[in-house]
């Protein structure tokens, strides 16, 4: 009866063990595997880019004359992440605190925003998919992601400069943003 039992102790580890490596498997050709410092990987990387990147985004020619940008001001903006991040947001996604994304009170849900930090002049394109901010005093929250690209993560809080990017009439988007 011992034997039998180490048997079956044995036969269940072994089809533990092969269910992890099946599954790791799968997993690992749904995924890819990446060799680091490979060659052949950066050449194919490569080749990649140049078949699915159209040339003038290579060139960065991008024809941007169907973009409008609208003057909405300045706003006092602030930023929030690791609490919400993984959370739903407003308009019902998930919230992912290193995409470029923005909480408003009032603006309409997809709405995007080219934010300026005219302290050290870079800017950034968010759309708007949460409401908030929630503290008196301000006016738009920007990802974590957002605030990093304008520069504004330590301090927090700042004036921004806000422009509303609307479509030119007759004009169909090729491209989602985040």
């Amino acid at each position: 009866m011992f034997e039998v039992s180490n048997n079956v102790k044995l036969n269940e580890v072994l089809l533990k063990s092969l269910i992890i490596v099946f599954f790791t498997l799968v997993i690992g050709g749904l995924v890819g595997f990446t060799v680091l410092n490979n060659e052949k990987n950066e050449r194919n990387e490569q080749v990649l880019v140049d078949e699915f990147i159209p040339q003038t985004v290579k060139e960065n020619s991008i024809n941007t004359s169907a973009v409008n940008y609208i003057e909405r001001g300045t706003m006092k903006a602030s930023w929030y992440g690791p609490k919400f991040h993984g959370k739903l947001t407003a308009n019902g996604e998930i919230y992912d605190q290193m995409a470029l994304t923005a909480a408003h009170k009032s603006l309409s849900f997809g709405t995007l925003l080219k934010v300026t930090n005219p302290r050290n002049g870079r800017s950034v394109i968010v759309r708007i998919n949460d409401r908030g901010p929630y503290i008196e005093g301000r006016d738009l929250d920007l990802s974590k992601a957002a605030a990093i690209e304008l520069g504004m993560l330590k301090k927090g809080v700042g004036r921004v400069k806000i422009e509303e990017l609307a479509l030119s009439e007759n004009t169909t988007p090729t491209a989602i943003v985040n």
